[in-house]
């Protein structure tokens, strides 16, 4: 999982240079005019640009290899911890916690893949769309104790996306602006529409388990609680993005996405995993949480007509959920392996007898330790 954040983080870091520059988005537009008026030098200015900003091509062969084989091991690292019998609750915690880490790099991976920043309002919807469909595959489980898959899941998203990474590799980002005859439709739109299929078919899965009543008393919760009540933190996550995004008046998200995506994707990762520990200790959802102190510093900016710049307070912001995230994983798992007397990154020889947790062998456990 590491390597493939390593690898993705180079995609964004080479993405994002003429944000750490400080150039604005409007200079692409100035140079399609400058294009028009001078042809030479147009052309010269933005073939530059292209060249200087245009990840290349390793970067997405990398990306593609490193998702594989992240995939892979997520898929087995349950068998395994079931043989070297040290199967914990620890275990299952730092599972989902890297994957409520790599999935914000997932997605926006993808979306840089495809070119989809030329559609802000679409580059919006992808991003958060996947980050909403992951909390609600943990709700699901809080909800009925049991995390579900379906024929098309994860896996089958994650291979997808494997593949378009490679196809962009090959062909370049550009190949994903070219508009298919007689349609009148850039390739990009046709992923677009992948993805929401996909997200249509989760939603319906996973919100068909939760409506249906939970393994609780009266149909609540695996807690005792409404099955209503993870809704708070995602619905004023994605109500915070889509509000400072829209009332914006420096273009936030349209200059600066993957600092915006990754400082919410950071706030999704929180409460993800906030998620997973009530699952796991069958407890209440805490209403407060300190991982929306970094958005809520970006909407009482915005309140106060941006007297400090933007730009400033969504690195604060991102750094602050950055922090909080860190401090609330390391926190929880280094109680439970010293509550468990066991190692979180090594495999003792005498096992506790508390940390051995042995599931039944179901197919829908695979992923659970």
């Amino acid at each position: 999982e590491c390597l493939y954040l390593a690898l993705l983080s180079a995609v964004w870091w080479e993405r994002n240079t003429g944000e750490m520059l400080s150039l604005p988005l409007s200079l692409s537009k100035k140079l399609k005019k400058k294009k028009q008026k001078n042809n030479k030098i147009g052309n010269n200015l933005v073939t530059f640009y292209v060249n200087l900003f245009q990840a290349p091509f390793w970067a997405y062969l990398l990306g593609a290899v490193g998702l594989f084989i992240y995939q892979s091991l997520d898929a087995i690292d349950g068998k395994q911890a079931r043989r070297t019998n040290s199967s914990s609750p620890l275990g299952e915690l730092f599972d989902h916690g890297c994957d409520s880490i790599s999935t914000v790099f997932v997605v926006l991976g993808s979306c840089i893949a495809i070119r989809l920043g030329s559609n802000p309002d679409w580059l919006f919807f992808c991003c958060f769309v996947g980050l909403f469909m992951f909390y609600s595959a943990h709700w699901q489980t809080y909800v009925s104790g049991i995390l579900r898959f379906g024929k098309i899941d994860v896996t089958e998203v994650q291979i997808t996306i494997a593949m378009l990474l490679l196809i962009t590799a090959y062909g370049g980002t550009g190949l994903w602006d070219y508009k298919v005859p007689l349609l009148g439709l850039e390739l990009k739109f046709f992923a677009v529409i992948g993805i929401l299929c996909g997200t249509a078919l989760s939603f319906f899965n996973y919100f068909r388990v939760i409506f249906g009543g939970g393994v609780g008393k009266n149909g609540s919760t695996i807690a005792g609680t409404s099955v209503l009540s993870p809704a708070l933190h995602i619905g004023l996550l994605i109500t915070l993005a889509t509000t400072i995004y829209k009332k914006s008046t420096t273009q936030l998200f349209e200059k600066h996405s993957c600092l915006y995506v990754l400082t919410f994707g950071l706030v999704n990762a929180k409460i993800s995993q906030k998620l997973v520990v009530a699952h796991m200790t069958k407890s209440e959802i805490c209403l407060q949480d300190s991982a929306f102190i970094g958005p809520g510093l970006l909407f009482l900016d915005q309140y106060f007509n941006s007297f400090i710049d933007e730009y400033i307070v969504l690195w604060i912001a991102l750094f602050i959920s950055l922090f909080d995230m860190l401090r609330y994983a390391s926190g929880v798992c280094l109680q439970i392996a010293a509550h468990l007397h066991i190692h979180v990154f090594r495999i003792s020889s005498h096992q506790a007898p508390e940390q051995v947790q042995v599931a039944p062998p179901l197919s829908h456990q695979n992923n659970m330790d």
